[in-house]
């Protein structure tokens, strides 16, 4: 679970301007974090089959939020993609 101080980090470093709080590339910095947190439980505790679907799921709305910024910032989506180490 993301505490509140962890979750000021990760908006502090993929924000586009002081109050950039909602923007795309802070949501998927936002998920990334989720997403780490939530594998490492899973490797723990693996019959946790709720836990798996709220994965799934936010693994498929990260997968949106990069569409979305490939089509109309392909500058921005390569300069995320590289700084959170995700796969194209």
């Amino acid at each position: 679970m993301l505490t509140t101080k962890k979750k000021k980090i990760v908006i502090k470093e993929s924000q586009a301007h002081e109050k950039d709080t909602g923007s795309a590339s802070v949501q998927v910095s936002l998920l990334s974090k989720r997403i780490d947190e939530l594998a490492d439980h899973l490797k723990a505790h693996s019959k946790d089959k709720h836990s798996r679907r709220g994965l799934v799921k936010m693994v498929s709305q990260r997968r949106k939020l990069l569409k979305y910024l490939s089509t109309n910032s392909p500058k921005a989506h390569s300069n995320l993609v590289k700084r959170l180490g995700l796969k194209k």
